[in-house]
């Protein structure tokens, strides 16, 4: 899409209460899409006026886009004896913020170089793309403004747009009176300005999530060091370049360090809620507020990591140089800098912040063979007390941890007091060994009890605290002995197991070498069997309603393993799963037709054995019996095929012959109903009782089961019960 630029004739409030006006062009496209020119980095710098005893301020005042602001005052060496506090309007919404204080007690610069020209001044403040401003500065016991230092200002940082992200992301939010046509100065104040680096073409350069890491080491003179290796990896850094640095801001030549032995981490201060395709922009603006506003010859920090994780290189000279920074009065001599972006006072950094800090940390002291866990005495180049009111003589050594929070070593809350309180974490992960470790599942095996069962195949998963990206490796061990070893980022690794019983652990190896000891080993069984039948399915009848399509029958199985039975399943001719330590299930079964009734016993390790007999339930109708004496029809849809035969003739009897495995005898059964005795293969086995207080008809009464199929006689004979003598049968079922 292609847009003209146009001119606008705006108006600003001067801190006098003058107006100015200035022409200014609106932001024109690209015509290939949507990407904005670069924009040079520019500061505002407004005096603060004295309006009543104590107190200097600034109404509020239409500006210039800012993003970042700071108050400054002249002697560097001078203390704001007060309180600092903005305001600032969105340029988005046009709405203004809550008052926010600046921090004032900042360290100031050791070297001598460095102070001649620089001002006090609060840290910086990132506040977003804003357009106006208001400000106070209060004595601190608000009667005399005699006690605030001179030459009170408030300094507006435009941070700019400099990296190729930046010109693809700024969209068609940019202000207008960023693109001064008419070269008129800044009608709010004094201005200044420093042109967008040359190196990032905006097809070529590093964003921050792309570009190379660090910038390139300078050659070893007799004034800069060799790079010394490091004992663990070098994390990922945006170089300067890749941030969008203007090196005309830091002319001067890098100092360096003897070496490395501490790390002071420090907080910016501002606000959390920033994005993080803002980060760049803020590590811009805070180099410009050092070098323009406190007069540094460089930003002040070694390094910076923002919210998401992601590190900048600070102070030019060289990543792995120990380059001299300027964070922590007193201590940069022998240490270096990294500043979290944001405010920790009452929230904690982010994991992915605390573990950047943590990979930077150990990669700076490994160059020096150095533990991040370990302390170490460091000569005081100052005469201070810290925040907890230890004292210090310049001169004379003193005991650090290697990572040390700034508070440690001057008489600030940074880096908040949530922050200091997640050192000791960092201390964990920069120093190793791998945090939290433990084995979380195994698949390819099942528990039961407290072993684990398998074929032989299994993953194991884990998880730890500490992150991977300060891991080496984990190593999956059998017995002691390592049988897979897998990348710092894995989670899981397999193995097959050979036949037997194993201990399997796992153990993981930090980037500085150091072992984890394993977790605590888990018991695995590799079980190849499957599970046998010792008795085979098998079905027998039941007492029961029987009905042409549902003959009562009991299913009896028995399945064993060599090491641990997980369940039986019947596959068909209906499905269900059953314990292992179940036997038995009442089922029907079809009459007149074979049924598979197919099973399956499963391990706990997956091996498996399927049974598949068939049986076939029959029905023979009283008329196939053989009969004697008299016997008497009877019709009614409620008998097995219609028919039944009763009698109450003492004697009468009725004879089946069949070859089977199972019967039962089929009767009708009421209140005046008689008895009747059974006889199996000539032998006399039952007396049975037809009386039931409600009425039943097809009621399988009795049955009896052999252990196998052979030819079988059953014969049922009248009692002739006294005052109810009738019997009524409805025929035999057996199992073929």
């Amino acid at each position: 899409m292609k847009r003209r630029a146009w001119l606008t004739l705006g108006a600003v409030v001067l801190g006098g209460g003058g107006i100015a006006t200035y022409a200014v062009a609106s932001p024109s496209a690209d015509t290939a899409g949507d990407v904005q020119p670069k924009r040079p980095v520019k500061v505002y710098d407004l005096t603060l006026k004295s309006t009543e005893a104590g107190k200097r301020e600034l109404p509020r005042t239409e500006t210039k886009q800012f993003s970042l602001l700071g108050v400054s005052w002249t002697g560097v060496t001078k203390p704001l004896e007060g309180k600092a506090q903005v305001r600032t309007r969105s340029s988005e919404t046009g709405e203004w913020t809550a008052w926010q204080d600046l921090e004032t007690n900042i360290d100031p610069p050791e070297d001598p170089d460095e102070r001649s020209g620089a001002r006090g001044a609060s840290e910086p403040l990132w506040v977003g793309p804003s357009d106006g401003v208001q400000v106070q500065v209060v004595h601190e016991d608000g009667s005399t403004s005699a006690g605030l230092p001179k030459g009170l200002e408030v300094n507006l940082v435009d941070p700019g747009i400099a990296t190729a992200a930046e010109q693809r992301t700024a969209g068609d939010d940019t202000d207008p009176a960023a693109f001064a046509v008419d070269g008129t100065p800044s009608p709010t104040g004094s201005e200044s300005t420093s042109a967008a680096p040359t190196p990032t073409d905006p097809a070529t350069s590093a964003s921050p999530s792309q570009s190379a890491t660090g910038s390139p080491t300078p050659a070893p003179t007799a004034t800069i060091p060799t790079a010394p290796p490091s004992t663990v990896p070098e994390p990922t850094i945006v170089s300067r370049a890749g941030w969008g640095a203007d090196e005309s801001l830091s002319p001067d030549p890098s100092e360096y360090n003897a070496d490395v032995k501490a790390v002071f981490v420090h907080h910016t201060d501002g606000s959390n809620d920033y994005s993080c395709t803002d980060s760049a922009a803020i590590v811009r603006g805070i180099y410009a507020y050092h070098t323009q506003t406190n007069g540094w010859n460089d930003i002040g920090y070694n390094f910076l990591v923002d919210k998401c994780g992601t590190i900048f290189e600070g102070r030019k000279g060289g990543v792995d140089l120990p380059v001299l920074g300027a964070h922590t009065y007193g201590w940069n001599r022998e240490s270096t800098g990294i500043a979290v972006l944001g405010n920790y006072t009452d929230a904690g950094a982010s994991n992915a912040a605390l573990t950047s800090v943590a990979r930077i940390a150990a990669w700076k002291l490994g160059q020096y063979g150095v533990d991040p866990g370990s302390t170490v005495q460091l000569n005081a180049g100052a005469t201070q007390k810290n925040l907890a009111g230890t004292s210090f003589t310049a001169g004379s050594a003193y005991t650090f941890n290697r990572i040390s929070g700034h508070r440690d070593g001057y008489a600030t809350e940074c880096p908040g007091t949530s922050l200091y309180a997640q050192l000791p974490t960092i201390r964990a992960w920069a120093s190793g060994p791998v945090q939290g470790l433990k084995l979380t599942s195994l698949t390819g095996a099942t528990l039961s009890g407290s072993t684990y069962f398998t074929k032989g195949a299994i993953t194991a998963k884990w998880s730890a605290t500490t992150p991977s990206s300060l891991i080496s490796k984990f190593e999956l061990l059998v017995d002691g002995k390592v049988v897979a070893s897998v990348a710092g980022t894995a989670t899981s690794a397999s193995t097959t197991l050979a036949a037997g019983t194993h201990k399997v652990a796992v153990r993981a190896v930090h980037q500085s070498g150091k072992t984890t000891p394993a977790t605590t080993a888990l018991t695995v069984a590799t079980d190849t069997t499957a599970p046998a039948f010792s008795t085979t399915p098998k079905i027998t009848l039941r007492t029961g309603t029987v009905n042409t399509t549902a003959v009562p029958v009991t299913l009896s199985w028995k399945a064993t393993d060599s090491q641990a039975l997980k369940s039986v399943s019947l596959l068909s001719p209906t499905t269900a799963t059953f314990g292992p330590t179940t036997t038995s299930s009442s089922r029907t079964a079809k009459s007149g037709a074979a049924s598979t009734w197919s099973m399956r016993a499963d391990d706990v390790a997956g091996n498996t054995r399927t049974s598949s007999p068939s049986y076939t339930p029959m029905i023979l109708q009283e008329t196939s019996a053989t009969k004697s004496g008299s016997w008497t029809s009877r019709s009614s849809t409620s008998y097995l095929g219609g028919k039944s035969y009763s009698s109450g003739s003492k004697g009468a009897s009725l004879t089946w012959t069949f070859t089977g495995r199972s019967a039962s005898w089929v009767v009708s059964r009421a209140s005046t109903s008689g008895q009747a005795y059974v006889y199996v293969d000539g032998t006399k086995v039952a007396t049975v009782d037809l009386k039931s207080s409600t009425t039943k008809y097809r009621d399988a009464i009795w049955t009896k089961s052999w252990a196998g199929s052979a030819k079988h006689t059953v014969k049922i004979v009248v009692v002739g019960t006294s005052g109810r003598p009738t019997v009524t049968t409805d025929g035999l079922v057996y199992i073929k």
